[in-house]
């Protein structure tokens, strides 16, 4: 799965808060209208993340409703497998992996520690 643009994750940020299956004019009107965007524009943009299998798409009476395909975690977490699975060799992944440890901060290596813990008790 390919990043997102600033846009996409936009809208796909309404979606996930919404917890259902919203119309493109639920989502067009639920961000923010200081950006100015056309109607067209959020209509294109949930055409290209169905494409991409981010979003589903019902039809619904005369409108397709739109709802996230993966729950922001599940997302977030298949994100992070492709960064790393774009490592050259295992000593570039174990190096990312050190990096990224690094950089979470305290909370996050304790919320990390505690996964890894779970994990093993599988």
């Amino acid at each position: 799965m390919a990043g997102l643009g600033d846009l996409e994750r936009e809208v796909m940020a309404r979606l996930w808060d919404a917890g259902e299956p919203l119309t493109v004019r639920q989502v067009h009107e639920r961000l923010d209208p200081d950006r100015g965007l056309a109607y067209t524009t959020v209509m294109t943009v949930l055409d290209r993340l169905a494409k991409k299998g981010v979003v589903t798409q019902q039809k619904a009476d005369r409108a397709y409703r739109y709802a996230a395909a993966q729950t922001r975690e599940e997302m977030t977490a298949a994100l992070m497998l492709d960064a790393l699975s774009a490592a050259p060799d295992g000593a570039a992944r174990d190096a990312a992996l050190a990096h990224f440890v690094g950089r979470v901060g305290p909370a996050g290596a304790a919320a990390l520690a505690a996964a890894l813990k779970a994990a093993e008790g599988r």
